[in-house]
């Protein structure tokens, strides 16, 4: 969905935010703004910040704190990008050179430290207790969700209940931050923060799990990075997952080396394990399952254009290829 589809309140809101963020970028030091702004520019779709925005106006908001709240989750998940491509050896995403590919690890990791610090900054401005204590204890966790996934790579033996809790921790906390704190600081009743807390926690477990099935049926110009990027890392994800135990003897060897050596080998063989076993079909009937409850815990919001946005990103969550 893009901004020039939004309810008009909303894009202007949108557009806020871009010019927010892009102000807070400046640093002393030349590098930090040239790296910060090559990410920040790099055409994400900025759904965090989107949540936090229909959140805060699904339930009334009138006011413009929620600029600087949608800024702030966005810095933060800018720093976990730069982050994890250290981490994960990327050299693109969403279509082009990631930033360590550019400039090398160490200005990559320094410069998402900067972003972190400055959403801190940007954060305290706001002055509401509750939201650093949400947004304090989602970064926290995200972090922990980290150091889990890279405990993870290269063990064929990760059961789908402990691969959830890693998806809980690396994409679906900060949808949860952002669509919690947009309740906050609109002053929601507790019946709407919780319903918008667990909207946010949901759509945010469909959107990786969307993101793990595309990498074993989608292509590098639709994605943005390559095909097979996932099992080339070693990340036993959920269609692997489901491919290894309902697999034949052989598939299941297969995947489990593949996943052990982190490498592209036997790509096309694993693809069609996946597709054999029914790993597609699984993955994507889990990520529904997360709309439904997703949708399901709007019901507290009153009705109004905003919460119709939040019913549609939900939906566009399973349909999209990108």
């Amino acid at each position: 969905m893009q901004p020039h589809q939004l309810h008009p309140e909303i894009a202007d809101d949108f557009e806020a935010v871009n010019r927010y963020i892009l102000d807070h970028l400046h640093s002393g030091v030349p590098l930090v703004e040239r790296i910060g702004h090559y990410i920040i520019e790099s055409g994400g779709k900025r759904i965090r910040p989107l949540l936090v925005l229909l959140a805060a106006r699904a339930c009334g908001y009138r006011g413009d704190q929620h600029i600087n709240l949608a800024a702030v989750v966005e810095f933060i998940h800018t720093a976990t990008l730069l982050h994890d491509d250290v981490v994960d050896t990327s050299d693109l995403r969403r279509g082009r050179a990631t930033a360590n590919a550019k400039w090398g690890n160490a200005p990559s990791v320094l410069v998402g430290d900067f972003l972190y610090s400055r959403s801190f900054q940007m954060m305290v401005e706001l002055g509401d207790m509750q939201i650093m204590e949400v947004i304090s204890n989602a970064t926290n966790v995200i972090a922990e969700g980290e150091v889990l996934q890279l405990l993870n790579c290269k063990n064929p033996d990760v059961s789908e209940e402990n691969y959830m809790k890693v998806i809980l921790g690396k994409t679906a906390m900060l949808f949860e931050a952002a669509t919690e704190c947009g309740g906050l600081v609109a002053g929601a009743t507790p019946e709407q923060r919780e319903g918008l807390r667990l909207y946010g926690r949901h759509l945010g477990t469909a959107f990786q799990l969307v993101d793990d099935l595309l990498d074993y049926e989608s292509n590098a110009e639709e994605m943005g990075k390559n095909v097979g990027d996932d099992l080339a890392e070693g990340k036993p994800t959920l269609p692997l997952i489901h491919a290894m135990r309902e697999g034949t003897e052989a598939q299941r060897q297969l995947i489990r080396q593949a996943i052990r050596k982190g490498n592209l080998e036997d790509l096309e063989p694993i693809l069609q394990a996946a597709r054999d076993t029914g790993a597609i079909d699984y993955t994507r009937a889990q990520a529904q399952a997360q709309v439904q409850e997703a949708l399901d815990n709007l019901q507290p919001l009153p009705a109004s254009p905003f919460r119709t946005i939040l019913e549609q990103l939900a939906e566009l969550a399973i349909s999209r290829k990108a």
